[in-house]
């Protein structure tokens, strides 16, 4: 599957968070939910594109967390950011494309 929560180092997730600022968001989440409709855009951006940006549009902190956190236990992805309704997530593709910094 790529790279995962244990191989990833904070060096590597500060570059990521650097190379997002200028992506805009390709998935929405919307008021229905993580549905699996959603799970596979996700899958398939991530796959795509290795580095992903996601707008979650629900009023609830404690419900975005939770949405976040279903998002990285089903995809394999890693959490770069969040800010606000926004979140950011990696996963190195079979063949990468994002060449990140060594440790």
């Amino acid at each position: 599957m790529g790279t995962t929560h244990n191989t990833i180092t904070s060096k590597q997730i500060t570059f990521l968070r650097k190379s997002c600022h200028h992506i805009k968001p390709i998935v929405t989440v919307g008021g229905a939910g993580l549905t699996e409709n959603v799970i596979a855009e996700i899958e398939l951006a991530l796959s795509h594109h290795e580095l992903v940006k996601m707008k979650i549009n629900t009023g609830d902190r404690d419900e975005r967390k939770a949405i976040i956190d279903k998002i990285v236990n089903e995809t394999g992805a890693v959490l770069v950011q969040t800010i606000g309704h926004t979140a950011s997530f990696y996963r190195e593709a079979d063949k990468p494309v994002i060449k990140l910094p060594n440790v």
